[in-house]
């Protein structure tokens, strides 16, 4: 069965070492999202980047030292789950020494389930 649902996605873009207390930032995350019951979440590691404050570049290049590389969460979800699962966060993203990114974007969802 397919079905076509108009959703958002929320990007999260934080680096490989935040961390909220104790544990490592993007696993607090995706926890917490499927806690709250949301459609999914993938976190992907990027190989090279920068933000508006980094004094250089992180690379996954042989030469560099910095591990620290950027990390992006992808969550698809309705818009009121997205807006109730950001306010969720705020607490979190408050505690971290970080800088955290947000991006939502308007999707449309499609899913593929097996016919019951």
């Amino acid at each position: 069965m397919k079905n076509h649902t108009n959703a958002k996605m929320l990007r999260v873009f934080i680096d490989e070492n935040d961390k909220y207390e104790t544990q490592l930032l993007y696993e607090k995350i995706v926890f917490e999202a499927h806690e709250q019951g949301l459609a999914g979440a993938t976190v992907i590691k990027g190989i090279m980047g920068f933000g508006p404050n980094s004094k250089k570049i992180h690379s996954t290049k042989l030469f560099e030292i910095s591990s620290d590389l950027p990390m992006i969460i992808e969550i698809v979800d309705t818009d009121e789950k997205i807006k109730k699962f950001i306010a969720s966060l705020e607490h979190v993203f408050e505690k971290t020494n970080s800088e955290v990114f947000i991006v939502i974007e308007k999707v449309e969802f499609i899913r593929y389930r097996k016919s019951e």
